[in-house]
C-alpha cells in the first residue's frame, strides 16, 4: 500500500474515491495493527511530504484509536495496550509530540487530536506520566507553533467525555493550570498562542476545582481571563467570555467578589461590542447567571421541602445587575437581521434568550423596565424598534406574578392584535410569536368574549399572508386550542363558536396549489390541535371532517405513478403524511364512534403502504394511525387482519429500517391489546418475529423494553394459552435482568436499564395473570425467586422511577394473588419488600394511580406473610 497516496486519496472531493481508500485503511488496519501504526506514524512524521497529507495520517491515527460507541471504544483501546509492543508505542508517541513543533497550524492541530486519544488511553492507567510536563515545557520555552499546538493538545485531552479520563486528570490540575495561565497571559504577545491558551483554559477548568478553592490561585486565574476580555485580538476576546460563562456555571458560589470588582463592567462592555460573537458570549454570561440561579432557587426549595437545612449561596447576582444590564439587553434586542435564517443564531436572539432567562430568575421585577421600553418604541416608525417592543414583551411572559401580568396582558392584547397588520413582515412574526407566548403562559388573562374572536381572525390572517409567518402563527394557535380546551369530555368550550370558522379556514388554507409546503405542514398541524381539543358539541364537525381528508388522502394515491423527481416525490410525502395525521387525530377524537368510516380509512390506509417506496417517511404515520384505529374499534379491528398482517410482519422483519421496525413492535401491542384472544391466531408469527428482533445485532438495545412490554400484552391477551411460549419468554426475562450500569455507564445507560426493567417487570405481569387465568399459576413457580432477586435489585437502586416501582407493586401483587395458598410466603416476608411498598404508598410525589397499586401490593404482602409456606 503507498500509504501516501492512499492518504491523499481520503481527500479527495470523489466520494467513490474517498472511499475507497478508507476501505484500504481500514483492510490495513484489520491485517496487521501494529505495522498500520507505525507506517502512518512515519508519515505523519515525514517532513518531505505535504501538511494536508501528514494531516491525514494524524486523523487516520486518531481514528483507530477512538470511537463515538462506548463499547467500541474500549475495544480499541484495549487493542492499544495489549496488541502494541511498548517499544513502537513509545516511538509512536515520540513522533507524534516531535510533529507538535511543525509550522503548519492544521498539522499541529490533528496531531494535538491523535495524542489526545492516546493520552484517553494511558493517563487513566498511569502509563505516560511525562505527557503533561512535556506539554508544559514546551509552553514555556518552545516556539509559538510549538506552544499554541501543545496548548491546543491540553484542551482537547481536557474536553475528553471518557469518565476514567477525566478522573486522572485531576492529580495533573497543576501542571495543566500552569501551562494553560502562562499562555493565556497578557504577556504573551502571540494571540493565536493566548487563543489556544484561553480555550484550554476553559476545557480544564472542571479539573482545577482544588486550585480555584485557593484564593490567591483563583484570583490569578481571573485576574487572566478578565485582562483577556480586553485584548485587542478578537478571538482571545471569545474564549475569554466562554471562560467566564464556564467559571460561572462551575464556581458560582466563588463569584460574589469578581462580579462587584470587574464582571459587571467587563461583560455589559462586552455585550456592546461591534463583533457580533464577542457579544454574543458576554450576554451568554448573563445566561449562565440566570440559569445558575434559577438552578439554586429550584434546589434550595426541595432542600427546605424535604426539611434540610443545608442551602445553596444565593447572591441575586442577576436582580442587582437588572437595572445595569437589562436596558442593553433590550437595546440589543433591535439588532435584527431580516435576512437571517429561522435557526441562526444573531445577537438579537441571544439578547431575546437572555431576556426571557431574567425574566425567570427575577420575576416580577422585570416589569417595570421592559414596559418603559415597550412603551418607548412600539410606536416608533423603525421597524426594528417596533419589532424588539413586542418581542420585549412576549419574552417577559414566564416569571413575574400573574397578577402583575395580568393588566398587563388585558391592555397590550388589542395592541398586539392590531399590529398582526403591522407593513413590515418581521415585525407581524414577531406580534404573533408574542401572542403564542401569551397563549401559552397567561391563557386566563384572555378573555374570551372580548379577545378570542379578533385574535384568531387575526392568527389566521397572519397565517395566509407570508410563510415566513407560518410558524410563529401556527404555534401561536396551537396554545391558544390547547388553552382553551376546557375539560376533557367537555360539551362545550371557548373555541366551541370559532370552531366552524377555524376548520374552514385552514381547509382553505392547505388546499391551495400555491400553498408553501412549510405553511401546509404547519397548518395541518393547528388542524390536529383544533380536532383534539374539540368539545362534545363540535364532534359533528369532526366527523363531516373525515370525509374531506380522507377525499383528499385518496387522490393522492394515484399520483405516486406519475412523479419522476425527488423534490415531486418528498413533497407528495409530506402531504399524505400530513393528511394521515389528521386521519389520526380523528380517530383519536371520535374513538369507538369512527366504526362507520372504518372501512374506507383502513382500504386508503392499505392501498398508502401498496404505493408508497422504500425509505418513505409515510409508513410511520400509517402504522400510528391503524394503531389507533384499532385502539378506537378494539375487536372489530379483526376483519382487517389478513389484508394487513402482511405488512405488518414486513415491518416487524424490516431490521434495515429501525424506525418503521420499532413502529410495528409498538403496533403488535396496539393490535394485541385491542383484539383480546382473537389475536392467537397471529401470536406464532408475533412472537417469532419479536425474539428475532430482541436477539439481532443490527437494532439498537432501545427496542428491547417495547418488545418486552409486546410480551406482556401477548400474554395478557389469551390467557392460558400463553404457556407455548412461556419457557423462552421467561429465559430471555432471566438474562435481561442481569443487565445492569457500571460506574463507567453514561446517563443513555441509566435511562435504558430503567425502561429495560419496566419492560421485564410489564412482560412478567402479563405472564403472570395469563397462568392465573388459565389455572396454570403452577408453570411459574421455576421463576419466582428470579424476579425477587431483581424486584430486590429494583429496591437497591437509587435511580428508579415511578413507572418501574409502580410496575412492581403490580408484579408484587400479581405473584401473591397467583399463589393464595402461601407457597412462597417466605419470599414475601423480607423486609425489604415491606420497606418498598410502604415507601412507595406514602411518596406524595407519586401519582394516585401509584399510591393505590403501591396498597394493593402491601394487603397481599400482609396475607402472604400470615400463612406457613407450603411449597417444597
Amino acid at each position: 500500500m503507498d500509504v501516501n497516496q492512499v492518504l491523499k486519496s481520503t481527500l479527495s472531493p470523489d466520494a467513490a474515491i474517498r472511499t475507497n481508500a478508507e476501505n484500504q485503511l481500514k483492510q490495513a488496519e484489520a491485517a496487521d495493527f501494529s505495522g498500520y501504526l507505525t507506517t502512518l506514524a512515519q508519515e505523519l512524521a515525514n517532513e518531505q511530504a505535504e501538511a494536508d497529507i501528514r494531516s491525514a495520517a494524524a486523523l487516520a491515527l486518531k481514528n483507530s484509536l477512538s470511537a463515538r460507541d462506548f463499547t467500541r471504544l474500549r475495544e480499541v483501546q484495549e487493542r492499544w495496550v495489549g496488541q502494541i509492543d511498548n517499544n513502537i508505542k513509545s516511538s509512536i508517541k515520540a513522533l507524534a509530540l516531535k510533529n507538535l513543533s511543525s509550522s503548519s497550524t492544521l498539522l499541529g492541530q490533528s496531531t494535538a487530536q491523535f495524542i489526545a486519544s492516546i493520552a484517553a488511553i494511558e493517563l487513566p492507567r498511569n502509563l505516560w506520566p511525562e505527557l503533561l510536563p512535556t506539554l508544559v515545557e514546551h509552553v514555556g520555552t518552545g516556539s509559538d507553533n510549538l506552544k499554541q499546538a501543545s496548548l491546543t493538545t491540553i484542551g482537547y485531552i481536557c474536553e475528553s467525555e471518557d469518565a476514567d479520563l477525566r478522573e486522572s486528570l485531576t492529580q495533573h490540575s497543576n501542571a495543566i493550570l500552569t501551562a494553560v495561565v502562562q499562555g493565556a497571559r497578557k504577556e504573551e504577545t502571540n494571540s493565536k498562542v493566548r487563543g489556544a491558551a484561553i480555550t484550554a483554559l476553559s476545557d480544564s477548568l472542571e479539573f482545577v476545582r482544588s486550585n480555584f478553592e485557593n484564593e490567591g490561585e483563583r484570583n490569578y486565574i481571573m485576574q487572566v481571563v478578565c485582562e483577556a476580555t480586553q485584548s485587542p485580538d478578537d478571538r482571545v476576546q471569545q474564549g475569554a467570555y466562554g471562560c467566564l460563562n464556564r467559571i460561572m456555571g462551575l464556581y458560582y458560589d466563588k463569584m460574589r467578589f469578581y462580579m462587584e470588582k470587574a464582571l459587571f463592567g467587563l461583560t455589559v462592555q462586552g455585550m456592546k461590542s461591534d463583533e457580533e460573537d464577542v457579544a454574543k458570549l458576554a450576554i451568554e454570561f448573563w445566561c449562565s447567571v440566570c440559569e445558575e440561579e434559577i438552578s439554586i432557587e429550584d434546589d434550595n426549595t426541595q432542600a427546605q421541602a424535604e426539611g434540610s437545612t443545608e442551602l445553596r449561596e444565593y447572591f441575586n447576582f442577576a436582580r442587582i445587575a437588572t437595572g445595569e444590564v437589562l436596558p442593553v439587553l433590550l437595546e440589543i434586542l433591535t439588532k435584527q437581521d431580516e435576512d437571517a435564517a429561522d435557526d441562526e443564531y444573531n445577537v438579537s436572539r441571544a439578547a431575546y434568550q437572555c431576556i426571557q432567562l431574567w425574566s425567570q430568575t427575577v420575576g416580577s421585577a422585570v416589569v417595570s423596565p421592559v414596559l418603559l421600553f415597550v412603551e418607548a418604541n412600539i410606536r416608533s416608525e423603525d421597524w426594528h424598534r417596533r419589532d424588539a417592543a413586542v418581542s420585549a414583551l412576549g419574552a417577559i411572559m414566564e416569571g413575574p406574578d400573574e397578577s402583575t401580568l395580568d393588566p398587563i396582558v388585558k391592555q397590550g392584547l388589542p395592541v398586539l392584535i392590531s399590529m398582526m397588520q403591522d407593513p413590515h413582515v418581521q415585525v407581524r412574526d414577531s406580534t404573533a410569536y408574542s401572542l403564542g407566548r401569551i397563549c401559552e403562559t397567561c391563557s386566563e388573562s384572555i378573555d374570551p368574549s372580548t379577545h378570542l374572536q379578533p385574535l384568531i381572525a387575526s392568527l389566521f390572517t397572519g397565517l395566509s399572508s407570508h410563510p415566513k409567518m407560518a410558524g410563529s402563527c401556527c404555534w401561536a394557535l396551537m396554545n391558544l386550542a390547547e388553552r382553551f380546551a376546557g375539560n376533557p369530555g367537555c360539551d362545550e368550550n371557548a373555541l366551541s363558536q370559532h370552531f366552524q370558522d377555524s376548520i374552514t379556514h385552514l381547509l382553505q388554507v392547505t388546499e391551495m396549489n400555491d400553498t408553501d409546503g412549510q405553511l401546509r405542514t404547519a397548518a395541518y398541524e393547528v388542524l390536529n390541535a383544533f380536532i383534539g381539543n374539540s368539545a362534545n358539541d363540535s364532534v359533528g364537525i369532526v366527523a363531516q371532517l373525515t370525509h374531506v381528508i380522507l377525499e383528499r388522502l385518496e387522490k393522492t394515491i394515484p399520483m405516486a405513478q406519475q412523479i419522476v423527481s425527488v423534490e415531486d416525490r418528498l413533497t407528495l410525502e409530506e402531504i399524505q403524511t400530513s393528511l394521515t395525521s389528521v386521519v389520526m387525530a380523528i380517530i383519536q377524537r371520535l374513538e369507538a364512534e369512527i366504526q362507520p368510516q372504518a372501512d374506507r380509512i383502513m382500504n386508503i390506509l392499505l392501498q398508502l403502504l401498496n404505493s408508497v417506496g422504500p425509505k418513505s417517511s409515510v409508513p410511520d404515520t400509517v402504522f400510528a394511525t391503524i394503531g389507533s384505529l384499532a385502539t378506537s374499534i378494539e375487536a372489530d379491528f379483526a376483519k382487517y387482519m389478513e389484508a394487513f398482517q402482511p405488512y405488518l410482519f414486513n415491518a416487524l422483519g424490516n431490521q434495515d429500517e429501525p424506525a418503521i421496525c420499532a413502529m410495528a413492535i409498538g403496533l403488535v401491542g396496539d393490535i394485541t391489546r385491542a383484539l383480546g384472544p382473537q389475536v392467537q391466531p397471529f401470536c406464532d408469527q408475533f412472537m417469532n418475529y419479536l425474539l428475532n428482533n430482541l436477539r439481532s445485532t443490527s437494532l439498537g438495545h432501545q427496542f428491547k423494553p417495547a418488545i418486552l412490554q409486546s410480551f406482556g400484552d401477548i400474554a395478557q391477551a389469551i390467557g392460558g394459552s400463553y404457556e407455548a411460549y412461556l419457557t423462552v419468554v421467561a429465559q430471555v426475562l432471566q438474562q435481561a435482568q442481569n443487565v445492569n450500569v457500571t460506574s463507567e455507564s453514561n446517563y443513555d445507560m441509566y435511562d435504558y436499564v430503567v425502561s429495560l426493567r419496566e419492560g421485564i417487570m410489564d412482560a412478567w405481569a402479563g405472564a403472570i395473570n395469563a397462568m392465573k387465568v388459565g389455572g396454570k399459576p403452577q408453570l411459574l413457580a421455576p421463576y419466582v425467586e428470579s424476579i425477587f432477586q431483581l424486584l430486590h435489585t429494583i429496591y437497591n437502586d437509587p435511580n428508579r422511577t415511578e413507572g418501574l416501582l409502580r410496575s412492581s407493586m403490580g408484579v408484587i401483587g400479581d405473584l401473591a394473588d397467583a399463589f393464595p395458598g402461601g407457597e412462597f410466603a417466605d419470599a414475601f416476608r423480607h423486609d425489604w419488600l415491606t420497606l418498598m411498598a410502604k415507601e412507595v404508598k406514602q411518596n406524595r410525589e407519586f401519582r394516585q394511580q401509584t399510591q393505590d397499586t403501591a396498597r394493593w401490593a402491601r394487603e397481599q404482602i400482609k396475607r402472604q406473610i400470615g400463612k406457613p409456606s407450603t411449597f417444597p
